[in-house]
């Protein structure tokens, strides 16, 4: 459907988009005894067919939408990493992960948005439907502000973790000056992809994605290639591409908005107990996102330390993980709306089929990623940087690589079962255990293996997030559906 085409007249934006519900035959049953409780904790259904439909239905959007990131990050690593010296590339690294760090501290604006939408319109309350997102929307105008006026002293923070060459940082703060100023794009475009997803048009998460990420590519080149800009160009590039992006998804939203409140009910935006809970929910969220982000940057932060060809020879590798990471993040993001959708019912076997089959086709695109990085992992890394010493080393670290999809694919499922269940307070905890686990095997490997105890360290890291997550799940789907 085109970005800005008219939904069919006397249709809702619900009926078109959403397929069969799950039926779950003992749903209308109010008592049940031990024993078939019992078994219910510990049977698994065969998905169906409509099952794999549903989820592809919804991951396939997002799979072609995150997939335009990872080339992003490959078009601002190939661009700047065919420049003369080995500290451009390193300042765009250290640059790009500040912000990481402070843009997706609150990416709970993404993920909240989505499980509490998913769960209302499981409901079918479509009025919470939206204001659950002007919700969202105030909160990160208050956070976009705040950014702004805290700028400075977050970066002579960042600036002072990081303790790269003097080259490097002097780069990566012109990289922030210019970045800084798109924080209330960056946030509102949070607020509305978790919408579209929650809502379950992946569609149109794919339309806003693509179409930033395609203008940002454009604009990478021209200033990078055609102005000389540098690192500048690469900021600015991404700056324009994020306001775009903001105005067109508005557009969006408020077509669909219109077309799905068929009764014209007016959404109640102030509601103390349900803004409560979403900033309960939002805080567990920040403070898991937080710990996810400093482990990433401590990563960095550590590969800096050794020396700048190290640096910049793990930003090419972590271009690997970003590839990874938005593919394995459709079915995620299936899963979170589906499961979002079945809590919001109060349906165990819609949740169960959502789990089953999103978590059944994530294993598949893993396997399918650490294939081709053991084929082609050696010609990406030619691609991505044209310096002979920084392929070399990254070409010695390529076998971490190679292992991750595999490694990784529990962590960013579980990931989105949580989040569509918004069982946050597990997510957190679970974060904060796995992050000490992350950093203790860095200070013990490091010292030994150098780069290669890193990237141990990280692998250990997601093994550590699925692990406390996966503890936690038999008591989400206890809560679900109960006598």
């Amino acid at each position: 459907m085109p970005a800005f085409a008219p939904l069919p007249s006397g249709q809702s934006y619900f009926m078109i988009n959403c397929t069969a519900e799950y039926a779950d035959p003992a749903h209308s049953v109010n008592k049940r005894s031990a024993a078939d409780q019992i078994n219910m904790s510990v049977s698994f259904p065969r998905p169906s067919k409509n099952d794999h439909k549903q989820v592809w239905h919804l991951a396939t959007p997002i799979i072609v939408a995150n997939l335009s990131v990872p080339m992003l990050g490959a078009v601002d690593t190939a661009v700047i990493g065919h420049l003369d010296q080995s500290f451009y590339l390193g300042a765009v690294a250290v640059g790009a992960v500040i912000f990481q760090f402070i843009y997706w501290s609150f990416g709970f604006l993404r993920m909240g948005t989505t499980g509490l939408t998913a769960q209302a319109l499981g409901s079918k309350n479509y009025a919470e439907v939206q204001a659950i997102f002007y919700r969202a929307l105030i909160l990160g105008a208050a956070i976009a502000i705040a950014i702004w006026l805290l700028q400075l002293p977050i970066l002579w923070v960042a600036l002072a973790l990081f303790e790269a060459s003097e080259q490097v940082e002097i780069l990566g703060a012109t990289y922030f000056h210019v970045r800084i100023w798109s924080a209330p794009a960056v946030l509102a475009n949070y607020c509305l992809v978790g919408w579209f997803i929650g809502i379950r048009n992946t569609r149109a998460a794919l339309l806003l994605q693509v179409w930033m990420n395609g203008l940002n590519i454009l604009l990478d080149l021209l200033f990078v290639l055609g102005f000389g800009l540098d690192v500048a160009g690469v900021a600015a590039a991404t700056v324009i591409s994020e306001y775009c992006a903001a105005g067109a998804g508005l557009v969006l939203f408020h077509r669909h908005a219109r077309h799905m409140n068929i009764d014209r009910e007016r959404p109640r935006i102030i509601d103390g107990a349900k803004l409560k809970r979403m900033l309960f929910i939002n805080l567990d969220i920040f403070i898991r996102t937080f710990c996810l982000l400093f482990a990433f940057s401590f990563f960095t932060a550590q590969a800096a330390k050794l020396n700048d060809d190290i640096l910049a020879a793990n930003a090419v590798l972590i271009q690997f993980q970003h590839f990874l990471s938005f593919g394995l993040d459709g079915f995620a993001h299936a899963a979170e709306a589906l499961v979002g959708g079945a809590i919001g019912a109060g349906n165990r076997a819609r949740l169960r089929a959502a789990v089953i089959t999103s978590g059944y086709w994530a294993l598949a695109i893993a396997v399918l990623y650490t294939i081709i990085y053991a084929g082609a992992g050696g010609l990406i890394i030619e691609l991505l940087t044209g310096i002979e010493d920084v392929r070399a080393l990254a070409g010695e670290f390529l076998v971490w690589l190679i292992i991750s999809p595999i490694i990784s694919v529990w962590s960013f499922m579980l990931d989105g079962i949580f989040i569509g269940a918004t069982r946050t307070r597990e997510m957190r905890n679970g974060m904060l255990i796995s992050l000490a686990i992350f950093i203790a095997a860095v200070f013990v490997l490091k010292p030994e293996l150098g780069n290669h105890g890193l990237w141990l360290a990280l692998m250990l890291f997601m093994v550590a997030r699925a692990v406390t997550l996966g503890v936690y799940y038999p008591k989400l789907e206890r809560t679900v559906d109960r006598d």
